[in-house]
């Protein structure tokens, strides 16, 4: 069996490699340039437009003018520390559904707790696996698309109930 191709099931064919919508963007928050060019250099095989910001504050700023598809979010940085920027952007409703990864080195069972209290949508620890880091991104992308997707049908729904009938 060849690894490439279709998983055939007895009903569909399931594509292996499902990319994300080709519109989607992803931040990437790190105060260190050379992570900050790596994890882009590593989203380059997926269809995204990467965006960089050097710290905490600077990520909330941007997310408030242009709120990205997904976050990559280190979590020791100067001025504002990951878990506070998750913290934040999970608790309001304009950016609380945005994915967000927490990237760090910081890998103790304490920290991954403290990150999923700040919200994390999910935690990668680095040296970053190439593979896993895309492979989470994709997944975390096709979730929000397909989220997105069904709030627009829901509020398309929405609005044909509203409508008078036609007599």
């Amino acid at each position: 069996m060849s690894d490439s191709g279709p998983i055939e099931t007895d009903a569909v064919a399931l594509p292996v490699d499902k990319q994300p919508p080709p519109q989607s963007r992803v931040l990437v928050v790190d105060d260190n340039a050379q992570n900050r060019e790596l994890l882009g250099a590593y989203l380059e095989s997926i269809p995204v437009r990467v965006e960089m910001a050097e710290d905490g504050v600077d990520a909330l700023q941007f997310v408030g003018e242009n709120p990205p598809d997904l976050i990559l979010l280190d979590i020791m940085m100067p001025r504002m520390s990951g878990f506070e920027v998750c913290r934040k952007l999970k608790s309001h409703p304009a950016t609380r559904d945005i994915p967000v990864i927490m990237v760090t080195a910081l890998n103790e069972l304490g920290d991954i707790e403290r990150a999923v209290d700040c919200g994390t949508d999910d935690f990668l620890s680095k040296p970053v696996n190439r593979i896993e880091l895309v492979t989470r991104v994709k997944n975390l992308l096709q979730v929000r698309h397909l989220k997105n997707e069904l709030e627009r049908t829901l509020q398309y729904l929405s609005e044909l109930e509203a409508r008078p009938e036609a007599q």
